[in-house]
């Protein structure tokens, strides 16, 4: 499928779900919509992987003849071979990790929506019942715990509701027949409507959305060598973590880096349950067996997670590359006991009225010696003073501050404000701090800001920060390389426009040549007066003063 029919699948699947929700609010249509994309995603996978094992006995289905069964061809299957439908899902555990039961096919519940069949509501928490708690070997409990199915939102009573549920059901299994539907394809589909709806949030989209194009820059960067960037990319990280996943978008762009098998474990975290379900979702979507990753809901802040509490250091988990993009400023409770913690215990506490620093150091202690962690982080981390200040300074005068990136305003669905991004080590060679101020390299939108891709002869202001960060390279009004020295005399304030200056610097005045040219000018209107009076006295007229 070209990158136009993607898009358009993206828009036609949008456009449904921009005319089919009526009244409803664009983020409870949005689990709707994403739930039953997921359900196609799970069952086109699984049929083509039946298709392979049963091959000659994989039944043809036969829907344009009239009077055929329009039976999901394993339904056929089941139905013929009743015995062997035990093994037959014990091997297609082993294969492809999962089994959905014909009944929960989406092309069952499709067929179920063409006909208006009145049991599909029932069916379908069925199915979803099933998905959560047997499909998998590892249980994906709760997966679809904020679709409710019998929501009046959806209509009043069990027939209404049955009723809303075919009609979605039968214009999203429409408008997907026109297109070639692969993994690939459904999984870049799902991206799309995610970043729709965060659009259409506003400012609450914030929770689950980085947007591709800044997500690229933070994946272009840990997946360098964490020593040599120059170097070019790693060939293997054994494991990369996201605290504040979202919707896991992130986490997804440093595995489309690095390919399908650079990455032995994705590893997230997340608090809100909708935004929780929503990556574990988008894990699969996009090939991710169950085995490879793990998304954990809870706080990242209180740090809930056992995992991740941990004492003992030989234990502890350790993560090559840590990636975020955590709520802006906010607002926490720090207590006496998060004091101790091992995470802040040698920086001290982030101010309650802003987070950002809790949740950098909370990244930060989790990642290896020789590890990369990238997050994106509002202004005022790099100037604001009291407990702020004394953290920043301590990281920098430990080494742990390599570059300080400012990217422009409007670039967020969740702010307007510019933010910055962070560049940690925990061993890094330079001694200096690499400044980046991209601030003002971007393409104009109506809505937001973008950054540029290169495209139709634009520059790539994507390409740009990374290849200057790659090669720590030094640019007037654009890149710099600071010493320690210089940013001790700046009482460690990382403020970018302290050390890149974007103003234009006047043009220098020639008074010798500026005094001829005016001199030149005088006589040249002296004479050209006198010539004028002349015809003027001719004339009987007044002369020119």
């Amino acid at each position: 499928m070209t990158e136009q029919d993607q898009k358009q699948l993206g828009t036609t699947l949008w456009g449904i779900a921009d005319t089919l929700r009526g009244a409803m609010n664009a983020d409870d249509f949005r689990d709707y919509m994403l739930s039953f994309l997921f359900l196609r995603y799970l069952s086109d996978n699984y049929e083509a992987a039946a298709k392979k094992e049963l091959g000659a006995d994989y039944p043809k289905q036969n829907k344009e003849k009239v009077g055929g069964d329009r039976r999901a061809p394993l339904a056929v299957w089941y139905a013929q071979n009743a015995e062997d439908t035990a093994e037959f899902e014990k091997q297609m555990r082993r294969k492809t990790h999962y089994v959905v039961q014909p009944a929960f096919l989406w092309s069952s519940i499709a067929e179920m929506a063409r006909t208006q069949d009145g049991e599909l509501l029932h069916t379908l928490q069925k199915g979803f019942d099933y998905i959560e708690n047997e499909s998998f070997a590892s249980t994906f409990g709760g997966l679809f715990s904020e679709i409710n199915l019998n929501s009046e939102k959806l209509g009043r009573g069990y027939t209404a509701q049955n009723a809303t549920l075919c009609t979605v059901i039968k214009a999203i299994a429409d408008g997907l027949e026109k297109f070639s539907t692969d993994k690939d394809t459904l999984g870049d589909a799902y991206e799309y409507l995610i970043g729709q709806f965060a659009a259409g949030s506003g400012k609450k989209a914030g929770e689950f959305y980085t947007p591709q194009q800044i997500s690229s820059i933070l994946s272009g960067i840990v997946t360098l060598d964490s020593q040599e960037p120059a170097t070019g990319q790693r060939k293997q990280l054994e494991s990369v973590f996201d605290f504040a996943c979202g919707s896991g978008s992130l986490l997804l762009n440093v595995r489309h880096r690095m390919g399908q098998h650079g990455i032995g474990k994705i590893v997230g975290q997340e608090k809100n349950i909708t935004t929780y379900n929503l990556a574990r979702m988008n894990m699969l979507l996009h090939g991710v067996k169950d085995s490879e990753f793990e998304i954990y809901h809870g706080d990242t802040l209180t740090n809930d997670w056992d995992m991740l509490r941990e004492m003992n250091p030989a234990k502890m988990p350790k993560f090559d590359a840590v990636v975020a993009n955590p709520p802006f400023s906010y607002r926490w409770e720090p207590s006496d006991a998060l004091g101790e913690d091992m995470r802040f215990k040698n920086y001290g506490l982030a101010p309650k009225s802003a987070a950002d620093f809790a949740f950098l150091l909370h990244g930060f202690h989790y990642l290896k010696q020789d590890g990369v962690m990238v997050i994106i982080l509002p202004h005022g981390v790099l100037f604001r003073g009291g407990a702020e200040e004394r953290i920043r300074t301590k990281l920098l005068k430990d080494g742990h501050i390599d570059t300080v990136i400012g990217l422009p305003a409007n670039l967020f669905f969740s702010t307007g404000i510019p933010v910055c991004i962070l560049v940690l080590k925990k061993c890094k060679k330079p001694d200096d701090v690499l400044f980046i101020n991209a601030a003002e390299h971007f393409g104009k939108g109506k809505r937001q800001n973008r950054l540029r891709e290169g495209k139709d002869g634009e520059p790539n202001d994507i390409q740009k920060i990374l290849e200057t960060y790659q090669y720590r390279k030094e640019e007037e009004r654009y890149s710099m390389r600071v010493s320690m020295e210089r940013i001790e005399k700046e009482g460690y304030n990382l403020n970018i426009s302290r050390y890149i200056s974007t103003a234009e610097a006047e043009k220098e005045i020639d008074l010798q040549a500026t005094h001829a040219k005016l001199k030149t000018l005088a006589t040249d209107i002296k004479t050209a007066t006198d010539n004028h009076n002349d015809f003027l006295k001719e004339l009987g007229l007044p002369p020119l003063p």
